[in-house]
């Protein structure tokens, strides 16, 4: 049977940061219960009822998922775009791997900032768990190590299953091209250094897709950014995900659902539930 032609949507209200008119600075990064509009103690049971009820009165050609997108913490990439400015960092520093201060190609590391800002993240799972939330069965993440780092770092001491472990996805990683910190390690090199991760079907040695000559588009960026949204609706029957990525493939999957592009901070946490109607 080929996969069905898929469009998405949002469904909006559930979360503070569905409002388009809410400034994501005011919002913060990090929000109270992760945004989430229902402050009661079963928050997220109704949460889980909710997305449950609409799955079951949907028709056939419809579905509902919880996304929980969560960008990597502060990279010494970022630190390096804030030295120099977007404009000098896009033309120039980006292309190399550091200025004799920083290194932050290929593929940086957090900072100790990340760190920290990854560990505020896992606090707010914690603060969560005896109100309903719980560690999505299907965790996704970008192979790059700032987005590694951060997905061990957020979901440390919460209570997982090795029987659902996180799976590295090629398509999670950020907008390619050009810029050395965006070009990953290999797979040798991730699986050796997260043996509890696992990779997708397919998973090459190397990095085939980074060329040193040409940037990915935004455009392109969200067709890539849909294809997460096919796998994920055509493949996975769990109703709550996590992923955890970038800002660029953020905004591409926000692009892929028919919103507008947000400014989540580094270490910032954007849920969505996200409506797919089968065209086929």
């Amino acid at each position: 049977m080929s996969p069905r032609i898929r469009s998405y949507s949002t469904v909006p209200e559930f979360f503070v940061q569905d409002n388009p008119d809410v400034d994501p600075i005011v919002i913060g990064a990090v929000p109270p219960r992760f945004g989430l509009t229902d402050d009661s103690k079963d928050r997220w049971y109704n949460l889980r009822r909710k997305i449950r009820r609409m799955n079951e009165d949907a028709d056939n050609r419809t579905s509902y998922k919880v996304l929980i997108l969560g960008r990597h913490g502060e990279g010494f990439h970022n630190v390096g775009e804030a030295k120099y400015g977007t404009k000098a960092w896009d033309d120039y520093w980006s292309k190399l791997n550091g200025d004799g201060e920083i290194i932050w190609g290929p593929d940086p590391k957090l900072t100790t900032l990340g760190e920290e800002q990854a560990r505020t993240v896992n606090q707010e799972w914690k603060n969560e768990l005896s109100f309903g939330l719980s560690v999505p069965a299907s965790r996704y993440c970008s192979p790059l190590t700032r987005a590694t780092r951060t997905c061990l770092l957020t979901f440390d001491g919460l209570p997982t299953s090795a029987e659902h472990p996180v799976v590295i996805v090629e398509n999670c990683r950020e907008e390619y091209g050009e810029h050395t910190c965006d070009k990953r390690n290999s797979r040798s090199w991730i699986s050796a250094h997260l043996p509890d991760f696992v990779f997708e079907e397919g998973f090459t040695e190397e990095d085939e897709i980074w060329t040193a000559n040409e940037r990915e588009t935004h455009e392109h960026a969200a067709s890539r950014a849909k294809t997460i949204l096919d796998m994920i609706f055509d493949s996975d029957d769990n109703d709550f995900i996590s992923i955890t990525a970038h800002g660029g493939i953020i905004n591409g999957l926000l692009v892929a659902v028919g919103r507008k592009r947000y400014a989540l901070a580094t270490g910032g946490v954007l849920p969505l539930v996200v409506k797919s109607t089968s065209l086929q």
